[in-house]
């Protein structure tokens, strides 16, 4: 059976575009056609200054919110990164077979060491070796797909590369995988900045719907969306970003087509109100069963101590496999 593995990295609240890209995929279709393994990736949360306590409390609301979505223990594995102990180990192998400059290159390092600078300071060093964690997280459970947005390709680019590098050198010992994107809202874009990504790092923003959001600030959020110059509605994602993000959040929501769905609207406001409905539905299901989760904490945590046990032992030969090829003497039992 196919495996796939992906995750969600608890640096904020998980958004619209969270859902839409990527959690509802996993639990519409990937749990249901593959062995599917899901992670809260928390170790990549602490590439950036952070609050202990806000990781914990975001890790656990991630989690709950993955199964609120829909994410059946039965069908598929739940877990949270740092419980795993085989990420760790099979990162650092990864890291020597990575380069120095295959890190630099990659687009999000680059771009957040150059904000940094601006500023007079430095950015961590785990933040230029994380994408080789995210490598050892996809890599460790011999991973065929990985279900991931636009903004990660690279990542998995990269994760290929290791994977065939290390094969070449030391013996084939990893399965190579592949990057695997839903066809309608990939990239979920903010509301009020629609060349931008919709980020679960901002914290605040009248552009970002977070999946917690209650259906009058859904609405308020929707309305307020920026659009483009000009009455019509067409859908252009590069000369009209703004109302072409509007028509991916409804296809996506509805199951439609965005340029067909175009042709129904005459206005913005008419459409800015449809889309708003079609959130603040698509939500209400998540939102009332993380109530219900929230309610009996021990659930949850029962199915992340499974999980990891389950992942644990998914992971374990690949790695060790991976230490015997690299030249490392067996552990003495």
């Amino acid at each position: 059976m196919t495996r796939i593995f992906s995750g969600v990295k608890p640096t904020g609240h998980l958004t619209l575009g969270n859902y839409l890209g990527a959690v509802r995929r996993w639990a519409e279709v990937d749990q249901h056609r593959a062995d599917a393994l899901f992670c809260v990736v928390d170790l990549h949360a602490l590439t950036v200054d952070h609050d202990p306590a806000r990781v914990r409390r975001l890790s656990r609301q991630a989690a709950t919110l993955l199964l609120a979505s829909g994410l059946d223990p039965e069908l598929c594995t739940v877990f949270v990164q740092s419980h795993v102990d085989e990420h760790a180990r099979l990162s650092y192998l990864l890291e020597c077979v990575a380069t120095d400059g295959e890190m630099r290159r990659m687009i999000q390092y680059k771009e957040k060491a150059a904000r940094e600078r601006e500023r007079g300071g430095s950015v961590r060093l785990s933040l230029l070796t994380y994408p080789v964690l995210m490598a050892a997280d996809i890599l460790a459970y011999g991973t065929d797909e990985v279900p991931v947005g636009d903004d990660q390709t690279q990542h998995v680019e990269l994760t290929r590369d290791l994977a065939v590098r290390f094969n070449q050198r030391y013996g084939h010992t990893f399965t190579v995988p592949k990057a695997t994107r839903p066809e309608v809202a990939a990239r979920v874009m903010n509301l009020q900045e629609p060349t931008s990504k919709m980020g679960k790092s901002d914290d605040v923003g009248p552009g970002v719907v977070y999946l917690l959001d209650e259906p009058d600030a859904v609405r308020k959020k929707v309305m307020r969306a920026v659009t483009d110059s000009g009455q019509d509605v067409a859908y252009d994602r590069e000369g009209r970003p703004g109302v072409s993000n509007l028509l991916e959040i409804l296809a996506a929501c509805e199951g439609g087509d965005p340029e067909t769905l175009a042709d129904a609207y005459t206005s913005y406001g008419a459409l800015k109100k449809d889309t708003a409905e079609a959130v603040v539905e698509l939500l209400r299901p998540v939102q009332r069963r993380h109530k219900e989760l929230c309610a009996d904490p021990a659930r949850v945590e029962r199915v992340l101590r499974a999980g990891a046990a389950k992942a644990r032992e998914a992971a374990r030969p690949t790695v060790d496999a991976a230490y015997r090829a690299i030249g490392l003497l067996p552990a003495v039992d």
